[in-house]
């Protein structure tokens, strides 16, 4: 976070998040609103503390953490300081359909440019309504956004998803 700040005297814009406690009243900056969003969502899953919040955004990226609860990856979500197995699976399963909906800066499954990001919510809904799950249809659109990253088309993307053998 220190290293995005603006030179000594120079104006510089945090985005906020103040927790009130019975035993104290913490404020916590962020220098994006992916990075807030994100936070906000993992402090809101039981037993997840505003200090596993910043750990989790120390160690990754929002977009990161967004792919790889979508994904389900309860092992690499252990790496975070202070998640176990237990509090990993349970940012998965209460996470998976929220998380979705941040925006992290184009680098996620629906993150970005509104067009691109519009293409790709018509594509998952497009894929859910043809009897796919959830996390299998935003695995598939990963995939192919992977593999053809300037494909904004819902029709397109539905197309590639639809080929995609994972």
């Amino acid at each position: 976070m220190y290293a995005v700040l603006p030179a000594r005297c120079k104006a510089a814009r945090l985005l906020t998040v103040f927790v009130v406690r019975e035993d104290a009243m913490s404020l916590f900056g962020f220098a994006t609103r992916a990075e807030r969003e994100t936070f906000e969502a993992l402090t809101s899953v039981s037993g997840v503390g505003p200090r596993m919040g910043l750990a989790a955004l120390s160690s990754m990226r929002p977009a990161e953490i967004q792919n790889r609860i979508l994904a389900g990856e309860v092992a690499f979500l252990t790496n975070i300081p202070g998640v176990g197995r237990k509090t990993a699976e349970r940012l998965v399963v209460d996470l998976r359909d929220r998380i979705t909906r941040l925006d992290v800066g184009g680098e996620g499954v629906l993150g970005g440019d509104s067009a691109l990001s519009q293409g790709r919510a018509d594509a998952l809904a497009a894929l859910e309504a043809l009897g796919f799950a959830r996390a299998v249809a935003e695995r598939k659109l990963r995939l192919v956004l992977r593999s053809s990253p300037g494909t904004q088309n819902a029709d397109e993307l539905v197309r590639l998803a639809l080929r995609e053998q994972g």
